[in-house]
């Protein structure tokens, strides 16, 4: 190639870099190039004051309302720090390794940067994938993304359009700190569409709906499995006390509900009658849950809790004893049968199914589909994610079998896969001990010892 000729392209190349730099950094560059300006114009005391200034103002905003400075300043600031210093400086040594670019013709194609979100645990990062590039190249090799750039893992979720991905990388752990029980709300903050009981990793309120839906709660021995149901009948207890809603409790290991057994409208356990009794609790349940659809046939389509009509919480703590492991046969097929009626009907006249298990095996719970809100807390294998989640949840970050077992750290730590979206949502419940749930009790029954003696 003549000298001339590569002198040219050289040039030209030069060009572009530099344009491509100018571009990509912007705000930098005009406010150096405004600072320069200003003192050659003015002298040089003029571009030395000024950031003062702006460093001064930008410091009481802070500290008179700091949720929007961090919202309009900090964060993009620190998202715009991040995207220069970690992700676009390792971009392409990451990628290849990874092996998520692709070569034609010689020449390297590399997916392409968008934008970073900085969140207080978590920075989102907007890709657009190659031609031909599908969500699940990326989510097979995110264990090779959070090494790459330092995160403790990562997920992807969909992004604003076809061709692009959200890729979360999570920096810390928020839910790592045990979330102490919650206090009890006032009647009137309660929603059966959300009630708080606990925490999203993004720091928001975790809220669990329970009008128009069942609740599967799924997690190994010590999970959390009881810090979820807890905290439900913790954040229901105001509606409790004013006649809207019931709970009724299935207690077969004798255990974890027989505590607070006085807040309920019915208890039953194996050892009060082990010839039917939760069973026949059940069928009960499902026999009202038939007369309500009756009388509100052609009447309404939408529920609202009365005193007539209360809203009914069917808890069962140990599904799979009364599904599979209960040892008379009939009995088994009573309580699937009954529990079989409560979920696939009772969701639109004010019945709600909160069945916890800890195995999460098909033939140990075959109604498992009609849940539509299911959590997987800690599970023992990874197989058992995708059977609580549904398909394709563990690659989309919900690594239900890597939660800690130690229980300060994992106990009700989970994953959440609403209805209404495919992205898993780690989430942790809030923890009650015996002494809350005694509280409860005594501001629930405050005349206990009468109550007993009736």
């Amino acid at each position: 190639m003549p000298e001339g000729l590569v002198l040219i392209v050289n040039t030209v190349r030069a060009l572009v870099r530099t344009a491509v730099f100018l571009v990509r950094n912007i705000v930098p560059v005009s406010v150096l190039s405004v600072l320069g300006w200003l003192g050659y114009r003015f002298g040089w005391l003029v571009p030395v004051l000024l950031p003062a200034l702006v460093t001064l103002g930008l410091s009481m905003w802070a500290g008179v309302d700091r949720p929007s400075f961090v919202r309009w300043i900090a964060r993009p600031a620190r998202a715009r720090w991040r995207l220069i210093a970690v992700y676009r400086r390792d971009w392409q040594p990451v990628l290849v390794t990874a092996g998520l670019t692709k070569v034609h013709k010689g020449r390297e194609y590399l997916p392409s940067l968008v934008r970073v979100r900085c969140g207080p645990t978590s920075d989102r990062v907007l890709v657009r994938m190659l031609k031909g590039q599908a969500p699940d190249a990326w989510e097979r090799v995110a264990v090779n993304l959070a090494h790459g750039f330092g995160a403790t893992l990562v997920r992807v979720r969909d992004g604003d359009r076809p061709g692009r991905i959200w890729l979360e990388f999570v920096r810390k752990d928020a839910l790592a700190v045990p979330i102490p029980a919650l206090p009890v709300p006032d009647g009137s903050a309660v929603d059966l569409s959300g009630v708080v009981i606990g925490r999203c990793e993004d720091g928001s309120p975790w809220r669990l709906r329970l009008l128009g839906t069942h609740v599967l709660i799924a997690g190994a021995t010590g999970a959390g499995k009881g810090s979820v149901i807890w905290s439900t009948i913790r954040a229901l207890l105001p509606l409790m006390l004013a006649g809207l809603v019931e709970v009724w409790a299935v207690d077969p290991k004798r255990m974890e509900l027989s505590f607070g057994r006085a807040l309920f409208e019915r208890y039953g356990r194996y050892s009060d009658d082990p010839k039917g009794g939760m069973v026949n609790m059940l069928e009960a349940a499902a026999e009202d849950m038939n007369a309500r659809a009756e009388q509100f046939a052609g009447v309404t389509r939408s529920f609202t809790p009365s005193h007539e009509h209360p809203f009914r919480v069917v808890v069962v703590d140990e599904l799979a004893f009364l599904t599979a492991y209960c040892p008379e046969r009939d009995l088994r097929k009573r309580a699937e049968s009954a529990l079989a009626v409560l979920t696939s009907q009772g969701r639109s006249v004010g019945y709600c199914v909160i069945g916890a298990q800890q195995d999460a095996r098909k033939e140990v719970n075959n109604l498992r589909n009609l849940f539509p809100d299911r959590i997987a807390l800690r599970l023992d294998e990874d197989e058992q994610v995708d059977m609580v989640l549904g398909d394709g949840a563990r690659n989309r970050g919900a690594l239900a079998d890597q939660i800690s077992s130690v229980p300060e750290i994992g106990a009700g730590v989970g994953f959440v896969r609403l209805e209404a979206s495919p992205d898993p949502v780690r989430v942790r419940a809030a923890y009650v001990c015996d002494s809350d749930i005694r509280d409860m009790v005594a501001y629930g029954v405050p005349n206990l010892d009468t109550w007993g003696a009736a």
